[in-house]
């Protein structure tokens, strides 16, 4: 699965295909992933998706082909979130799981929805083609755009 993710990701976000680069995903509970949202994000709650980057972008731009495996990063989902989730917004728990993966990958490669409007929209476009190249629907359901991408 998350194999799966990354080559779709990669796809969207060519600084992901490098060879080198190896991501741990640890599939969770509420309480253990509410522990690491307190402990890492200072919010005492539980969350789907946590991202924890090992590379700084510009060391991921500048990595090359040649060498040792490098961790990207950790991701960490939350069985119990991502279930009610899908059940609320109608999916299948596989393609919210596969969103949230490459959700997460976009995250640990220096993508982010938090700082502007933009930076949203331009990262839900980026998901929304990898998950269409799994044959996953738009998540969001409100990017009439995506065409023109």
């Amino acid at each position: 699965m998350a194999r799966i993710s990354l080559r779709a990701a990669h796809n969207v976000a060519p600084e992901l295909a490098n060879s080198r680069l190896c991501v741990s995903v640890l599939f969770t509970d509420d309480a253990q992933i509410r522990s690491l949202n307190r402990e890492w994000r200072g919010k005492d709650k539980p969350t789907n998706v946590l991202s924890f980057p090992m590379l700084e972008r510009d060391q991921l731009l500048l990595l090359t082909s040649e060498g040792p495996p490098e961790l990207l990063g950790d991701i960490a989902l939350a069985y119990e979130t991502c279930a009610k989730e899908a059940k609320v917004k109608g999916r299948l728990l596989f393609e919210h799981v596969y969103h949230l993966l490459i959700h997460g990958l976009l995250h640990l490669a220096g993508y982010d929805h938090e700082t502007s409007a933009e930076d949203a929209r331009a990262m839900e476009r980026l998901e929304i083609k990898a998950l269409a190249q799994l044959g996953i629907a738009d998540p969001y359901g409100d990017h009439d755009d995506i065409q023109g991408l």
